[in-house]
């Protein structure tokens, strides 16, 4: 009889894990983590928050042919901005990024952190390696912002963490442009008694299916001892992204190995995107601990019978 005889996880951790941490880096800097991944001519990147040694975040990218084991480019990729209206609201730093790929073009929302708070940015790149700052598309007190891969009633949409009274709800809101946003209504909060009952947020970019739009995202249950991070899945109507249509009741990943229960923040982890893979594989890229990153994998079917059950 094997120890688990269920399994610890839904998720399979990569046996190498954590793939990146502070050892890999080619610079200074206190952490690794939150890195968004990207699949381009066949070559994977990671777009990844820095936390450097003065305390603040930036960006950092790395590549590999495997989408496990990556090479951090020696120079950052993007800094806080130093002028300008971006510098008032970037001068605490630049945080968790997210890459969608819509029509050929890259966009990344990240989180803009200043002493008013964290607001939602936005910012275009061709090559992953140059980054066009494009505009402040939130208020105060947002952030886990992502973009859907492509639009839908010929709108471009996203979901992002506003925080409400305490309340951290996921919510869809709609834009023409990319740069003003409305029409926002939470839809997926979160459920007294489950591993998400504190707070929920957006975690990968949507993925489109025969079913919905599956949506990776990360649960918070507060305890004694603070906060635990734990990954789970939904599914989005396909011509309504205000609608869930189903949402899992059990926790695909959970902090259990030292490196995502050990770190700069305890117990976590927090998935930052994931790659569909041609055979059917989705390999999920995660913080672990606020401190490294990881990679998980699992068969899409079995992630998509996970998620409506």
């Amino acid at each position: 009889m094997p120890r688990f005889p269920h399994g610890r996880d839904h998720l399979h951790r990569f046996e190498e894990n954590p793939i990146l941490t502070l050892e890999d880096m080619p610079f200074k800097a206190s952490a690794v983590f939150n890195g968004s991944p990207v699949k381009k001519d066949g070559v994977y990147y990671l777009l990844l928050r820095i936390e450097g040694q003065k305390g603040y975040s930036f960006f950092a990218l790395a590549h590999s042919h495997d989408g496990l084991r990556f090479k951090v480019e020696k120079d950052p990729v993007m800094l806080p901005a130093e002028t300008g209206d971006f510098a008032t609201y970037e001068s605490h730093g630049i945080e968790d990024p997210r890459i969608t790929e819509i029509n050929g073009r890259y966009l990344v929302l990240y989180t803009a952190s200043s002493e008013f708070g964290s607001r939602i940015a936005l910012a275009e790149t061709e090559d992953l390696y140059h980054y066009k700052r494009l505009g402040l598309i939130s208020g105060p007190g947002n952030k886990d912002g992502v973009l859907f891969p492509e639009k839908i009633n010929d709108k471009y949409v996203r979901l992002d963490r506003p925080i409400g009274k305490g309340t951290g709800c996921i919510w869809t809101s709609f834009s023409s442009n990319l740069l003003d946003w409305g029409n926002a209504e939470p839809t997926i909060c979160p459920r007294p008694g489950f591993w998400d009952a504190y707070r929920v947020g957006a975690s990968a970019p949507p993925i489109r299916t025969e079913k919905g739009w599956l949506e990776i995202y990360h649960g918070i249950k507060m305890t004694s001892s603070g906060p635990i991070y734990r990954m789970g899945t939904a599914l989005y109507d396909l011509k309504d992204p205000t609608k869930v249509i189903a949402r899992c009741k059990e926790p695909g990943l959970s902090p259990r190995e030292d490196y995502e229960r050990i770190g700069d923040v305890f117990n976590v982890v927090f998935a930052c995107g994931a790659i569909v893979e041609d055979n059917g594989e989705i390999k999920i890229y995660y913080g672990g601990a606020d401190t490294c990153i990881c990679v998980a994998t699992v068969q899409f079917d079995d992630l998509m019978e996970f998620t409506l059950e």
